[in-house]
């Protein structure tokens, strides 16, 4: 006599802290793409480029989502010839000309280094050319009167806010290594003149405070490198900050600043005395007033500094009620104000051996400040330091800390979605690898853990920019893919104007939001180049792929190579030599001479492993499972294959039928309605079941996404959500 098992409102999430026969009902050993969201399983959020308006991706338009300066117009004869000054030259860089007259666009690409270099381009222009070693490009017969962009795609290194006088508007910049960029309707553009020269882990930090005047804000900015200093934006234009702290001595760069009490304050910072010193455990604070002032930063009569009392250096800062909260590596503190104008400040230790390795990972909360660790993620309220992650304990031991890894971790919190972000280099990443390959979620209204794989350098916040989403400018998704009815809970909180949005950028300078409604990837990745394959096997080069063999992508826009558009393909092999080269696997032969344009899409596979099973392991008895009931949303096209295990052994069944010639017949969990039940195709939830043959000590479900399945866009781009399971067990012979 089978019993009924009834598991419901799934509250547990990833947990690896216990063996996963120990783990509750709800729990999961793994938890790939996939999410708790207020109680029901959910495929993984995805992301939307950033564009004027949002969801509107049409042919090129997307370019408004790349960090991007314009560099001239051409003239009458579509010609342009200029230099660009303080850029990094490199393979994988862009050229762009929109027709002003009837706005099609030619497109060019950097695939080769030279003085000058021919680049690809699929228009018709006679000439186009660049310099790589000094940035002078010379473009011939290409668009009259038009508008000419360069897409430096260096990787996105920061955004920042400033504050502006429209509330709930305020401009939104982004940083590469070399320029920063503002967004505006017309997508980005070069914000002043100012150039940087750090490398691809120095990452930018900044803060709002006054300028010469109480009502005049200025934007500070820091990178930590002496030869870039300390600049800031004043609405206008840049300029460099380089105070006199007392006669010989000046403050060079900091790792970190911000505003506390009237003062504008810089951490771990770098000062020349003669000499370039970093004083690791430094904070220097300005006077209270105007930061600018050429007696602001004098010692000992208006400014100073409190050192921390230790040789750790100060990680990553975060205010945190009246005291602002700083991580070092191994032990965590806190700035108090005083009320004394002579000596404003002191360092107080809340903890010994509780800190941060990653600067940006701060992540602030009303009650608490939470950052990575090296021996956890840890959380400071002010009072103690404590854990967060004792559901996934090891999961801070399997970051790839080479090349600057501990730097790249990035934090973000999503209000409306309730979710802390971090984006983390994995140990799963590969050799020459050296962004982040995987987002960790953590729900803080329900304290569960996720993982979804994506590649994302920094995040931020944009208001700014967003036209209100109508359904005749939304192009990329139907009614029919919409993943949450419309105005359910609040939600579609991305479709409404001047919203607070959270913006990431990725290696190739692509800049796109984060979309709690969506649940696929978006195109950031630009192909430069693709070799004529023999059959089966295709010579790509994308800057800094970060993928790995096994991955699967969507190609499209691809030009003179068309074969490859609008089809998923598995990535096959990966270079050992080089972070750009890869080989797709494509079972047909292509023709043709690539001239550009293409991007690629990650496809994510969901990969579920449930609790091991057994509902009378109490009475010491083995369980048998004949049916396995899902509750799910009803989707078009969606399907996940449902496979399982025995007695903790990690051999599946289906898998090892196929193997040895048995039929255990076909487990596919359809979340498409039946054709033979003609209610289905209107509801909104089904039930489905998965007829299984599984006996043992314990029994564990696998969902996932075949390989057959992830070569199918109606499959992998439809959403799956998860709402509920009932098991269909029945005692057997005892054997625990």
């Amino acid at each position: 006599m089978y019993e009924k098992f009834y598991i419901g409102t799934e509250k547990s999430g990833l947990q690896k802290d216990v063996k996963p026969f120990l783990i509750p009902d709800d729990a999961f050993e793994k938890l790939q793409n996939a999410y708790n969201f207020h109680g029901r399983i959910r495929k993984r959020f995805g992301d939307r480029l950033l564009t004027p308006v949002a969801g509107v991706t049409n042919n090129y338009e997307s370019l408004t989502s790349r960090l991007r300066l314009k560099v001239g117009t051409t003239d009458a004869n579509g010609d342009l010839g200029a230099t660009i000054t303080g850029g990094s030259f490199k393979i994988g860089a862009n050229f762009s000309i929109k027709s002003a007259a009837d706005g099609t666009i030619e497109f060019f690409t950097v695939t080769a280094l030279g003085t000058p270099a021919v680049m690809l381009t699929n228009g018709a222009s006679t000439t186009h050319t660049i310099n790589t070693t000094t940035g002078a490009f010379v473009i011939v017969g290409s668009k009259a009167f038009s508008d000419v962009y360069y897409y430096p795609s260096e990787p996105v290194m920061g955004f920042a806010i400033n504050e502006a006088s429209t509330v709930n508007y305020e401009p939104t910049y982004a940083f590469d290594t070399r320029f920063a960029y503002e967004y505006t309707n017309a997508g980005w553009d070069r914000l002043g003149t100012a150039a940087w020269t750090g490398t691809n882990s120095d990452f930018f930090w900044s803060c709002v405070y006054r300028g010469a005047t109480p009502n005049d804000p200025a934007l500070f900015v820091v990178n930590n490198v002496v030869a870039d200093g300390i600049k800031y934006y004043n609405g206008a234009a840049w300029a460099t900050l380089h105070p006199t702290i007392t006669a010989g001595v000046t403050l060079e760069t900091a790792l970190l600043c911000t505003v506390f009490h009237g003062r504008l304050l810089f951490f771990n910072t770098t000062e020349n005395d003669g000499a370039v010193k970093t004083y690791r455990n430094r904070c220097r604070y300005s006077w209270n007033g105007n930061p600018l002032h050429a007696s602001a930063w004098t010692e000992p009569t208006n400014s100073g500094k409190v050192e921390i009392p230790t040789q750790e250096a100060i990680i990553t800062v975060q205010h945190l009620r009246d005291q602002i909260i700083a991580y070092c590596e191994r032990s965590t503190w806190e700035l108090v104000y005083l009320n004394n104008t002579v000596y404003p400040f002191k360092w107080q230790q809340i903890n010994t051996e509780l800190g941060s390795e990653s600067t940006h990972s701060q992540i602030p909360f009303d009650e608490a400040v939470i950052a990575f660790g090296d021996t956890g993620i840890h959380a400071c309220n002010g009072d103690s330091v404590k854990r967060i992650d004792e559901r996934i304990p090891d999961k801070v031991f399997e970051l790839h800390n080479e090349n600057e890894g501990v730097k790249r971790v990035a934090g973000i919190r999503d209000y409306f979605s309730e979710h802390a972000i971090w984006s983390v280099p994995s140990n799963e990443t590969t050799a020459l690898a050296v962004y982040p390959d995987q987002l960790l979620i953590y729900s803080y209204d329900k304290g569960t853990w996720a993982i979804f794989d994506d590649t994302i350098t920094a995040f931020g916040y944009i208001q700014n920019g967003l036209k209100k989403v109508t359904w005749a400018n939304l192009t990329d998704i139907t009614w029919a893919t919409w993943t949450t009815p419309w105005g359910e809970n609040g939600r579609n909180i991305l479709y409404e104007a001047r919203n607070r949005n959270i913006i990431a950028g990725n290696q190739e300078g692509f800049t796109f939001l984060l979309d709690p409604d969506k649940s696929t990837n978006c195109a950031c990745s630009m192909i430069t180049g693709i070799t004529t394959p023999v059959y089966g096997e295709v010579d790509v080069v994308i800057k800094e792929h970060n993928l790995k063999v096994g991955d699967y992508v969507y190609v499209e826009n691809c030009q003179g190579v068309t074969a490859l558009n609008d089809q998923i393909v598995l990535v096959q092999e990966i270079s050992t030599t080089s972070s750009d080269e890869l080989t797709l696997y494509h079972p047909a032969d292509i023709t043709g001479t690539y001239l550009g344009g293409g991007t690629i899409t990650k496809v994510s596979r969901i990969d579920i492993l449930t609790k091991q099973y057994n509902f009378f392991s109490d009475s010491e008895n083995n369980v048998a499972i004949a049916k396995v009931n899902f509750n799910v949303d009803r989707t078009d096209n969606g399907e996940i294959t449902v496979d399982y295990s025995t007695s903790s052994t990690g051999i599946m069944m289906s898998d090892e039928a196929v193997y040895t010639g048995c039929s255990l017949g076909e487990p596919i969990l359809e979340t498409s309605a039946y054709d033979l039940i003609p209610l289905e195709a209107s509801q909104a939830r089904l039930w489905h079941p998965i007829y299984i043959q599984a006996e043992g000590q314990c029994i564990q479900l696998r969902l996932y996404f075949t390989d057959q399945q992830m070569l199918q866009k109606s499959i992998v781009d439809s959403n799956f959500e998860w709402n509920a399971t009932i098991y269909s067990a029945q005692k057997t012979s005892q054997g625990l």
